[in-house]
């Protein structure tokens, strides 16, 4: 393994899960998982922390955070965003976000669809590089004919498009650091921002009008 390889951490709460893996060059060093629909923001860095001792290496080693941006829950992608925002400036390294969609589907052949649970019978959606949507399966964009289908109700998608049903390549988060990796020399890479495609659930009243502050 080149130890002067890149060395990447890429984590993602954008689920109900905590996940997180430290990629150097093509190897994991070490990578976790940890199911929990709640407490992600409490969990998170004690989790990298344990990474880091894992897989032999400090925080000032790194030469890269990666991060998963969603689509998905709006509390869980807030988290890993503030914090991988937190943690490139701290350490003066380059923050990256990559979509959930987009690292779900790296490593396959294309044409590739991607799509992840949205609840209440939706579905997020992305075919290929095309800006990825919220669908239901009654209302699906214009499919690639023959692509692999990965992830939720996928056999459906598959049977719609004639494709054939495929796994991801990687766990979430190593698929994060790898996408990441594909970019770090690109110049002048934009902040890492949530990516939302549903409106929040919970909203301000719309009966209440919004407090006014004195001058």
């Amino acid at each position: 393994m080149p130890t002067d390889a890149p060395l990447i951490l890429g984590f993602d709460t954008s689920s109900a899960h905590c996940a997180a893996a430290l990629l150097r060059g093509d190897s994991v060093l070490a990578q976790r998982r940890e199911e929990m629909a709640k407490g992600q923001a409490e969990r998170l860095m004690p989790l990298l922390e344990e990474l880091l001792t894992e897989g032999g290496v400090t925080w000032a080693d790194l030469d890269a955070i990666a991060v998963g941006i969603g689509p998905g829950n709006f509390t869980g992608i807030r988290i890993s965003v503030s914090a991988a925002r937190g943690l490139a400036l701290g350490l003066d390294v380059p923050v990256i976000g990559v979509s959930s969609l987009e690292a779900q589907a790296f490593g396959q052949e294309k044409p590739v669809i991607s799509s992840l649970d949205a609840r209440r019978d939706h579905l997020y959606l992305q075919i290929d590089a095309e800006h990825p949507g919220l669908f239901t399966t009654d209302n699906l964009p214009p499919l690639a004919t023959g692509a692999r289908c990965i992830g939720h109700r996928a056999d459906e998608i598959a049977a719609r498009c004639g494709g054939t049903v495929a796994v991801a390549s990687y766990p979430m988060a190593e698929a994060i650091a790898r996408v990441a990796a594909t970019r770090l020399a690109q110049p002048d890479l934009p902040a890492p921002a949530p990516l939302y495609l549903r409106e929040a659930d919970a909203a301000p009243s719309r009966e209440q009008p919004p407090a006014l502050l004195d001058d």
